[in-house]
């Protein structure tokens, strides 16, 4: 066979030479160590926590090396592209702060290694297809869909390893004659990789989160390029990571199947390999037993989970840290204030036997991740998430930022900081006593109290009640109120007597509490009551007396 023939009748408008490119897409100047990722999501409308998974890791062993993190859209794949896709994964990214060197843009495309859109890239792809070709490495494959399930059912029956290689693969010792007489008369076809694999020997290779690794060299002889000359993901990726100078390629485990090809194509190409990261799927516990997070059953899997919720994105980011690195908690321990920049992130300390995601977890972190930030930072989040998905209460925050800053503030100072605040649906749903139009009791009084009381309590606290009052004198008010009414001024006297009192003052207050709040648990009420002033006081415990 005269390969060069072959490729110029395969191939007779591809005139540039892996030469020209290898010349156009240099090594890039980085410094010693520097590691180049990418991440190379398809277009298809959904990214997951799984995607920004891998990405925190691309980033993280990018920017803590100097190296350089790009975007690259994998869109090969015409039939399964969403409009406006590219666009969600660049937003949902950067929201949760990752952001990229090169590549991909909303506006665009910036970098010297481009194009990023894999669909702009066939001259490329179809030079090393002919290269290819021109080495006897690859070959036309004329099958139908019909005769390549013929060869499916065969194999089935023989109960052979299903796949186009050795005798099943019909068109690899075609001559050269009948190729032409058949890409003359019009015949679709395939290039196919020639595989010089053995199924009888295994290769080794060094992961860079599993070690290494040993496995079955490839013996299929895959499609590279389809019919209509567009390239599989399994040729695209490794002539873009070469070209791209990629270092090193963070994926999920479900790709360990295609290592081989993968290995095989680029040692066909003469190409060093990048190190392959193949990270572990997102688990969670159901029950006693620890399962996939589905697209079907979780929606936690969904990052638009997150943001419709208002999780700060840095309590993601920090939660992600927790079980990307084993010793990341142990490290935030010593460095309690320290940006997660600081941490030295390894691959080496990932999990390689599945990675368990805990939402009551990340609400831990969240909660610590809160507590630090300015109350004044707060509200800027919070008014963004409101603007974004829940344009009524944007309006409801910014009428009054002082209000609102001083409701965020309370308790979150001092050695024991109130850590109650999760995100921003939750907070809003915490604070919405204090608005009028969004106020609904969720409690009702204690049942300790006698019903009887309940009237007399909350008219005698109006009448004594005053804005003016410091919180030492609001609460004695409160305690002469109790024994008025035959209860303990403290609850240590009602422990050591109770056969005296009726209850105690904290019985007394939490009355007043439930009124004015709808709840019996709080921050501190007086602090409340001068955040709502003393009109909406009044005119909440009137409100609790009329429906007594």
């Amino acid at each position: 066979m005269n390969y060069e023939k072959l490729a110029e009748l395969l191939f007779p408008h591809v005139d540039k030479t892996p030469e020209d490119y290898e010349a156009a897409y240099p090594q890039r100047n980085l410094p010693e160590g520097a590691k180049v990722t990418r991440l190379g999501p398809s277009p298809t409308g959904f990214i997951h926590l799984g995607n920004l998974y891998g990405a925190f890791v691309d980033e993280r062993l990018a920017h803590q090396s100097g190296g350089i993190f790009y975007l690259r859209i994998e869109d090969t794949d015409d039939k399964r592209e969403v409009e406006g896709a590219v666009e969600a994964v660049i937003s949902s990214l950067d929201y949760f702060g990752v952001r990229f060197d090169e590549g991909t843009t909303v506006d665009g495309e910036t970098g010297s290694y481009g194009p990023y859109h894999q669909s702009s890239r066939g001259d490329i792809y179809r030079c090393f297809a002919k290269w290819l070709t021109q080495q006897g490495k690859a070959y036309p494959c004329f099958c139908t869909e019909e005769e390549i399930q013929t060869v499916r059912d065969q194999q089935e029956s023989l109960k052979e390893n299903p796949g186009y290689y050795g005798k099943w693969a019909k068109c690899r010792d075609l001559s050269y004659e009948v190729i032409e007489e058949r890409v003359k008369a019009g015949m679709p076809f395939v290039l196919r990789f020639r595989s010089d694999g053995d199924a009888q020997r295994n290769f080794e290779i060094e992961d860079g989160i599993r070690g290494t690794l040993s496995m079955p060299e490839n013996v299929q002889d895959v499609v590279i390029l389809k019919q209509n000359g567009i390239p599989t993901y399994h040729f695209a990726h490794v002539v873009d990571d070469h070209l791209m100078r990629t270092t090193h390629v963070v994926r999920g485990e479900e790709w360990l199947s295609s290592l081989p090809i993968h290995v095989a194509l680029f040692n066909a190409l003469g190409w060093s390999l990048p190190v392959y990261c193949h990270t572990t799927v997102l688990m969670k516990m159901e029950g006693e037993t620890k399962r996939k997070l589905s697209k079907r059953k979780d929606p936690e899997l969904s990052l638009n989970y997150y943001r419709s919720l208002g999780y700060h994105p840095r309590a993601v980011r920090e939660y992600l840290l927790t079980i990307l690195n084993s010793n990341y908690e142990e490290w935030r321990i010593a460095n309690p204030d320290a940006p997660a920049e600081e941490f030295a992130f390894t691959t080496e300390k990932m999990s390689n036997s599945g990675t368990l995601f805990d939402l009551d977890k990340l609400n831990d972190v969240s909660k610590e991740t809160l507590v630090k930030m300015s109350s004044e930072e707060l509200y800027d989040f919070l008014c963004a998430w409101a603007e974004e998905y829940k344009t009524e209460l944007a309006e409801l925050f910014k009428a009054d930022r002082e209000k609102m800053i001083r409701i965020l503030s309370m308790d979150r100072t001092g050695p024991k900081p109130r850590k109650d605040l999760v995100y921003c649906e939750q907070i809003f749903e915490y604070i919405r006593y204090f608005f009028d139009a969004y106020y609904r009791p969720e409690e009702g009084f204690p049942e300790n109290v006698d019903k009887g009381d309940l009237l007399p309590i909350l008219k005698g606290y109006l009448e004594t009640y005053s804005a003016e009052d410091d919180q030492e004198t609001w609460f004695g008010k409160i305690r002469e109120l109790a024994l008025s009414l035959q209860y303990a001024a403290k609850p240590k006297d009602f422990k050591k007597n109770p056969d005296q009192y009726k209850g105690h003052v904290g019985d007394v207050s939490t009355v007043i509490r439930v009124a004015l709040m709808g709840r019996s648990n709080s921050p501190d009420l007086w602090e409340i009551q001068q955040i709502m002033g003393e009109a909406q006081t009044r005119s909440r415990i009137e409100a609790a007396m009329a429906a007594l």
